[in-house]
């Protein structure tokens, strides 16, 4: 059986005392200089954890200096959220293994892992189970994955993938609505995918405000994720406000 590593242990360590809060960046939009500065506030704000990775699947050395300015500017673990098996990076401390479930494409359930399995074994990276669902709007990374996205007012769908990601072993859940999406997922699918999985539930897409985040918290979820609010705040000034509203959102 495959023993849980470290990340993953921290995960549920924090989990026991609280909801915790991701942030993601994405390569293709924030440079090294700008993703340590947001590390390191990130992590004087209270946030668990970065992770790196985007849709059009940034790869090479603009991952690696990005991860490798996170890990220099701040202690938080480095999460990578992979577009395609070539978002790995060996600096990284752990890689959401996931699945696209909903895909209609097999290359995304399980191709592209496969082609990614020897590098993430290759350089020592903690892999993380994961079912990855995407629900309506789905964004652009519904489009790359070729997604049939779950609809919004269709919870008991979502919650069928969702238990049946656990089941064939997934640790975790994600249920996304894509990167700015103009809603986030709906309560009502959250509360129900809750209820019906064992496993911590993640949820991203469209959280933009402080009352977003503790809707999604409330309604069930462990982590939430938030990254194109901060990205697209402007300023480094900016984007540690909207860091601490959203934060204040998850931890209540």
């Amino acid at each position: 059986m495959l023993e849980i590593g470290k990340v993953e242990r921290y995960i549920h360590e924090k989990l026991k005392n609280e909801k915790l809060h991701f942030v993601l960046l994405d390569p293709d939009d924030v440079p090294p200089g700008t993703a340590g500065k947001i590390a390191e506030m990130s992590e004087e704000i209270g946030v668990d954890a970065i992770m790196v990775g985007g849709s059009t699947g940034a790869e090479g050395e603009v991952l690696d200096g990005v991860v490798k300015a996170i890990k220099e500017s701040s202690g938080l673990p480095v999460i990578l959220f992979p577009g395609s098996h070539g978002g790995i990076s060996k600096y990284a401390d752990a890689i959401f293994f996931m699945s696209l479930l909903n895909s209609r494409n097999p290359f995304f359930i399980t191709g592209s892992q496969a082609l990614g399995a020897f590098t993430v074994k290759r350089y020592g990276i903690e892999p993380i189970p994961m079912a990855y669902l995407i629900i309506e709007p789905g964004e652009t990374v519904g489009w790359v994955g070729d997604a049939k996205p779950i609809p919004r007012h269709k919870p008991k769908i979502a919650a069928a993938y969702a238990l049946a990601g656990q089941y064939l072993g997934m640790r975790l859940v994600y249920l996304e609505a894509g990167s700015g999406a103009p809603q986030p997922v709906p309560p009502e699918m959250i509360a129900l995918v809750k209820r019906v999985i064992d496993v911590p539930l993640i949820v991203g897409g469209g959280i933009r405000t402080k009352e977003q985040a503790r809707q999604a918290v409330e309604a069930g979820a462990d982590i939430i994720v938030t990254g194109t609010a901060i990205e697209k705040a402007g300023s480094i000034e900016k984007a540690k406000e909207k860091l601490e509203e959203l934060n204040s959102g998850v931890k209540g």
